[in-house]
């Protein structure tokens, strides 16, 4: 599994790092993904901080590895 985050879409709220550390963080005042794939141990959370996104940020590609 993949994630990513739109820059231009992201609002900095810091949900997604709170929701899944492993995978998010904060860079400056934007969410990034750190961790490229996600690790299965914590795919369940990546797709709950990607289904949490206020602003629709966040997308999960299942299935996909690096």
């Amino acid at each position: 599994m993949r994630a990513f985050v739109d820059k231009d879409t992201c609002i900095g709220c810091g949900l997604c790092p709170q929701i899944c550390p492993d995978v998010f963080k904060m860079e400056g005042e934007k969410a990034v993904v750190y961790t490229d794939p996600v690790p299965s141990e914590v795919e369940e959370l990546a797709i709950e901080a990607a289904d949490q996104c206020p602003v629709n940020a966040i997308t999960v590609e299942t299935g996909v590895t690096a």
